[in-house]
């Protein structure tokens, strides 16, 4: 069993929440840009979710879930002391990380924190970091204070202008190459449509970009192949040849068609409260 040992709220509405669980066998061995898969008990879905944080000394991983759905719903109300019957990792392969000069790490809306430990680590290999975090709103901008310990420079960016840059993530991008700096690598990760506008908007300009994908996904070491994306016009894994991938060759389009294969079932599981997760056929 995995207790929780940290609960802190990060935003109220949707919730937004960070759980610190005690893992020490995850935390001895993860890396930065690796993904765990939780389940809350024995009868509830595996969720995948990529590692915001971790203490190989205390033993403990740091996740952040927002409350979307009837299974994140569930994790999203657990609080101090309370078990994970299940926390699976590390998972996937690790950021590559090395001194690539100066790096944006770009973080929208949940993205911020799977963004954190890469530009950390990044940052530590001797990088320039520069982070570009965004939000809907200026109350939905979590791990300000994070990003900023760790980066040289934080541009905020939200779609109602009530913070920073108006716009979008890559609105925070341009400000920055309009200042004339060289970018020589960029991370993006968020929602799919948001890494898509980011690679777009990159790709002309042959700027290196790495995007973390978060498909549906089942069992995470490679059998069951429901989280297969496409890079290259090549089927791949998300959860043994990814999370991360070169943003200029994924086929987000079909990406987004994936996500929303259950739809459906999702808004029925949120209105009954219920779902049929562990439910004998």
């Amino acid at each position: 069993m995995y207790r929780i040992v940290k609960r802190r709220q990060l935003a109220a509405e949707p919730s937004i929440v960070l759980l610190e669980v005690k893992a020490p066998n995850v935390a001895k061995k993860v890396q930065p840009g690796q993904f765990i898969i939780v389940r809350k008990d024995e009868k509830a879905e595996r969720i995948p979710l990529t590692v915001m944080d971790f203490d190989r000394e205390k033993g403990t991983i740091t996740i952040v879930i927002q409350n979307v759905g009837y299974s994140s719903g569930l994790i999203n109300e657990m609080g101090e002391g309370d078990f994970f019957q299940d926390f699976v990792g590390p998972l996937g392969v690790p950021s590559e990380i090395e001194n690539y000069g100066t790096v944006v790490c770009i973080g929208g809306g949940l993205g911020v924190a799977p963004v954190y430990p890469i530009a950390r680590a990044l940052k530590e290999a001797g990088n320039k970091v520069i982070a570009v975090i965004g939000s809907k709103t200026a109350d939905l901008l979590i791990l300000e204070e994070e990003m900023r310990a760790i980066s040289d420079e934080v541009v905020i960016t939200t779609d109602d202008g009530s913070m920073g840059v108006k716009g979008f993530v890559t609105n925070g991008l341009a400000y920055i190459l309009d200042q004339g700096i060289k970018v020589d690598a960029c991370w993006a990760i968020g929602p799919v449509i948001m890494m898509k506008s980011v690679a777009n908007f990159t790709r002309p300009l042959g700027i290196k970009t790495i995007v973390s994908m978060n498909p549906i996904m089942v069992d995470g070491t490679g059998m069951c192949g429901a989280c297969r994306v496409s890079v290259g016009n090549q089927t791949k894994f998300v959860c043994v040849d990814g999370p991360e991938f070169d943003g200029h060759l994924v086929d987000f389009d079909l990406a987004m068609k994936r996500l929303a294969f259950y739809k459906d079932e999702e808004e029925r599981a949120k209105i009954s409260k219920t779902c049929d997760c562990g439910k004998e056929k």
